[in-house]
C-alpha cells in the first residue's frame, strides 16, 4: 500500500486503531530507565514513533512525560493524530511534533536523534527496506536507548488472527535478530519473542523484539 492508499483508509472512519496505545508498548514503556544522554532541554526523555499512524502510542508517551516525534506517510492520520491532541493539554500537545514523511528515509524526512526510544510497531515493509529502517532507527538511538519492535508474526497467517496475508512484508523475532545483528552489532537484544494479542476472534501472534544500544 502507498501513501494514498493508507490515506483512503484512515478516511474511513474516527479512529482505524482506537484510541488506547497498544498495550505491549505501555508494559515496556513503563519498565524503562531513562537516561538524561536523550533528554531535551526542557528535561524531558526524546522517542522516535516510526509510521505513527493516528498517534496513539505518540499520545500516551506524550501523557506520561516524552517529547515525541511522531511521523507517518499518511497525511490524513497524522492530521487525524492532531485533532485528538488538541483534547489534551496545552502542555502535552507541545510535547509532539507531527511529520508527515518518509520513514523509509529518515535522512530525508531530516529526523535527528538522539532518542531514548523508538518505536518500531506494526510497520510491515518487505526485508531489504525493513532492515534499512532498522539500521537507520537503531543509528538514532542514543547510549543505552531502546528499540521496540512490535508486528504481526509470520506465523500469524496460519496460527492466528488477522493482520497482513503477505508473507513477504511479515517477519519473526529472529528476523530481526538477524537483520540488526547484521546493520547494527551494537545493538543488545534484550527480548526477541512471539506474544498473543487478544482479539474479538481468536488470539494474534505478534512478533516483539527489544533492543538497547551499547553505552558509550
Amino acid at each position: 500500500m502507498d501513501a494514498t492508499d493508507w490515506d483512503e483508509r484512515y478516511a474511513q472512519s474516527e479512529l482505524v486503531w482506537g484510541a488506547p496505545p497498544n498495550d505491549t508498548v505501555v508494559e515496556f514503556v513503563y519498565s524503562l530507565h531513562r537516561h538524561a544522554s536523550a533528554q531535551d532541554e526542557s528535561g524531558l526523555p526524546r522517542a522516535l514513533d516510526l509510521a505513527c499512524g493516528e498517534g496513539r502510542n505518540a499520545l500516551w508517551l506524550a501523557t506520561h512525560g516524552w517529547k515525541v516525534h511522531a511521523i507517518d506517510f499518511s497525511q490524513v492520520a497524522v492530521d487525524k493524530g492532531k485533532t485528538v491532541a488538541t483534547r489534551l493539554s496545552r502542555s502535552v500537545r507541545s510535547r509532539i511534533t507531527w511529520q508527515c514523511g518518509d520513514v523509509t528515509d529518515l535522512d530525508a524526512a531530516g529526523v535527528q536523534g538522539p532518542f531514548e526510544l523508538v518505536l518500531m510497531v506494526f510497520l510491515h515493509l518487505p526485508a531489504e527496506q525493513r532492515r534499512a529502517v532498522l539500521a537507520a532507527a537503531a543509528s538514532r538511538l542514543a547510549p543505552e536507548g531502546t528499540l521496540l519492535v512490535l508486528g504481526h508474526d509470520r506465523t500469524n497467517i496460519e496460527d492466528g488472527h488477522g493482520g497482513p496475508q503477505d508473507p513477504s512484508i511479515l517477519f519473526t523475532p529472529d528476523d530481526i535478530v538477524a537483520d540488526l545483528a547484521a546493520t547494527s552489532p551494537d545493538m543488545h537484544i534484550r527480548i526477541a519473542d512471539r506474544v498473543l494479542r487478544p482479539t474479538e476472534h481468536n488470539d494474534a501472534i505478534d512478533a516483539l523484539i527489544v533492543a538497547n544500544r551499547a553505552p558509550v
